[in-house]
Formats: structure tokens, C-alpha cells, sequence
């Protein structure tokens, strides 16, 4: 992926860059199923992962990750609008930190259409081998949207292959 921090002027992180980001979801039943001593699992992987890796494949492996407010996004919309597909957009910076609350909130969004019986309650995004965040809580408070004007439903809280609202 590539990034840009707007927000940080002075910074080499102000200039696009790129980092090759592992991500880890941590996923915890939230039904009673009991183990059948034979299948012995509440939900099979295959289901529990194929639309997860399929939107991190698709949609989000190779994205340029901007800020909702970054000007960057108006070059994109006037001289090459087929990227846009390609731009995954914050509310502020892309950080690592917004990056794993939208992230968790995308995946509960899949594994509730779904209607399997899990749900998300970690993910961990490593950006370099020194800097890893990880994010376990509720998005809704974490994702601050005062700046961010974006149709009611943002695209890390909808179960379709977005990754932004354009």
C-alpha cells in the first residue's frame, strides 16, 4: 500500500510512501455452539475467510490510502478518475490507527451479512517490523467523522468491497 499523512506538514511521512502491511483479525464466537465431536467447529474457515481475503486482495492490497481532505483526492477525481477505485479514504489521516478500527468494523459488517456466528474483537496491522497497532474496542468511538462528509453508512461499516465513499 502507499499512504500519505497530510496532517503532518514537516514530515517524511507527508510525501506518498509505502509499506507492505500484514494484517491479523482475531475472531471469538459469540453463539453457544457446542463442539459436536466430530466437525468440532462453530463456523468452517473456508466461509469465515473467503469475502475477508477476497476485499483485502481486491480492494485494499496495492490501494493509496489518503485522507478525506487530502488535495491529492481532486487530482485523482479531474485527471485520472479510473484510480479512484484504487484510493481507500479516512476520515483524517491514514493512519495504521484508523486503518485497524475501519478494518474491524468492515470485517463485523461482512461476518454479519453472512449471518455467521462470530464476530471480530481484535485486528492487528503490522506497518513495519517496529511499528504495530493493534485495535480492540468499539470503532464508533474511535472513528471521529466531524470532518468527514460521506454518505450516512461509510464504507468501513458496509459489507460490500468498498474502500471509500466516492
Amino acid at each position: 500500500m502507499s499512504h500519505r499523512l497530510f496532517n503532518l506538514k514537516n514530515s517524511k511521512c507527508f510525501v506518498p510512501h509505502g509499506h507492505n502491511e500484514y494484517v491479523k483479525v482475531y475472531l471469538a464466537s459469540e453463539g453457544e455452539d457446542r463442539l459436536d465431536g466430530s466437525w468440532n467447529m462453530s463456523n468452517g474457515f473456508k466461509a469465515l475467510k473467503s469475502t475477508w481475503h477476497n476485499w483485502i486482495d481486491e480492494a485494499v492490497d496495492h490501494s493509496m490510502q489518503l485522507s478525506n481532505l487530502d488535495p491529492l483526492l481532486d487530482y485523482f477525481k479531474e485527471n485520472e478518475p479510473e484510480n479512484l477505485k484504487h484510493t481507500l479514504i479516512t476520515p483524517g489521516d491514514p493512519t495504521t490507527e484508523i486503518l485497524a478500527a475501519c478494518f474491524y468494523a468492515k470485517i463485523n459488517a461482512f461476518l454479519e451479512r453472512d449471518d455467521i456466528d462470530m464476530r471480530c474483537n481484535r485486528v492487528e496491522i503490522e506497518e513495519t517490523p517496529t511499528n504495530t497497532v493493534i485495535f480492540h474496542g468499539d470503532p464508533e468511538k474511535a472513528i471521529s467523522v466531524d470532518h468527514y462528509d460521506g454518505p450516512e453508512i461509510p464504507w468501513w461499516k458496509r459489507a460490500d468491497m468498498s474502500i471509500n465513499d466516492l
